[in-house]
């Protein structure tokens, strides 16, 4: 595996060289803040992104991520120009020797929380979400919500620019159903996947994050079900998923050892967190040892291992603990314990397979 942290670029609060002192690490996973979706990400911007992470002796591992424009997902007619724009800033991507993009196909909002920094009794906050809180509200009350506990940080996904447009992007969902929103992707996929194939650069599509429908719109990622549908769409190592085991797993029905043993071979890249259930479609980001929430994460990670998985994975979410500043779930010190615990896990498997196969061995002299 390809042990990566995800970091926000020199507006980060985070220095690359704090990065570099946790144990194993092999790379980030960057992106390009200034880029709204729809544009193309020149050579000149990927690779001065490129070289400030490789000037502390990390590398680029995969971008998170290139934005889906609204006219691809709502399948407006200027959707084949946006297309385009997105095959451009593949092949860009390719060209400075970057392979694995993430990347979501949910409309609107790309993730939701009802409290940034939920107060846990040891003293650290953590992220929320609350179901009951979202039933009552209106979808534009939700940007007011995630802007008022911000604390003046950009959070991706809710930015004023698209605040500002809100009641327009509304309006261009309009009668967008599941089966709707589906058709989009597969023609969206259809046209990237070859190009990702020629190019070498793995396409890995994020789940929903509740894996549910809010505020009526659609949902098409929520489950094993909906992520064996769309890898069907182009079979190809390519077409492939970011296996989140925060936002699968928010739903006790999403068995994760199935859904990474059901999606052998299709996982592109891993976020790697817990989470602990609170109530009816209630649960908050937990810290990441298995005790601390609902999931097992030893068993997430054999089964990781037994499906072969090589590729990027990184620590997800973590607490704000020990007093930082930092963007919520995004500090360092949480998601450094975080990683710790991944790369613990990790060795134990492979320690107990190789003394399996010693025993095995053994026994069959």
């Amino acid at each position: 595996m390809q042990w990566g942290f995800r970091w926000y670029g020199e507006g980060d609060t985070i220095p690359l060289t704090n990065i570099r002192q946790i144990p194993g690490m092999h790379g980030i996973v960057g992106t390009l803040l200034n880029k709204m979706p729809g544009d193309v990400w020149e050579i000149s911007e990927i690779n001065a992104l490129k070289a400030s992470i490789e000037k502390e002796n990390l590398s680029l591992l995969g971008i998170e991520s290139v934005a889906i424009h609204d006219a691809i997902k709502a399948g407006t007619e200027e959707r084949d120009h946006y297309i385009d724009q997105y095959i451009q800033t593949i092949r860009n991507l390719a060209a400075c020797d970057v392979h694995m993009i993430c990347y979501s196909f949910k409309p609107i909002f790309g993730w939701a929380k009802t409290n940034l920094f939920y107060q846990n009794e040891d003293g650290s906050s953590s992220l929320l979400y609350d179901q009951a809180v979202v039933d009552d509200m209106e979808p534009s009350e939700m940007y007011t919500l995630i802007h008022s506990q911000s604390k003046g940080f950009k959070l991706p996904g809710w930015e004023e620019e698209r605040l500002k447009k809100f009641q327009r992007l509304m309006a261009t969902y309009e009668g967008v159903t599941q089966e709707i929103l589906f058709d989009n992707l597969s023609y969206f996929l259809k046209r990237i996947i070859p190009v990702c194939e020629e190019v070498d650069v793995k396409m890995a599509i994020h789940p929903d994050d509740p894996p549910w429908e809010i505020f009526g719109l659609p949902r098409i990622t929520k489950n094993l079900e909906d992520l064996k549908k769309i890898m069907a769409i182009v079979d190809s190592p390519y077409n492939g998923v970011t296996l989140c085991t925060g936002s699968l797993g928010a739903d006790p029905e999403n068995d994760m050892v199935e859904i990474v043993h059901g999606l052998k071979g299709r996982i592109n890249f891993v976020h790697f967190r817990n989470v602990l259930f609170m109530g009816e479609r209630k649960f908050k980001e937990s810290a990441h040892l298995s005790t601390e929430g609902s999931l097992d994460m030893y068993a997430i990670m054999k089964a990781l291992v037994e499906v072969g998985f090589d590729g990027v994975i990184r620590p997800d979410h973590g607490r704000t603990i020990w007093g930082e500043v930092a963007m919520p779930g995004y500090g360092l010190y949480d998601r450094a314990i975080g990683i710790s615990y991944l790369q613990g896990l990790h060795e134990a498997v492979l320690k107990e397979q190789m003394q399996s196969r010693g025993t095995k061995g053994g026994e069959s002299v």
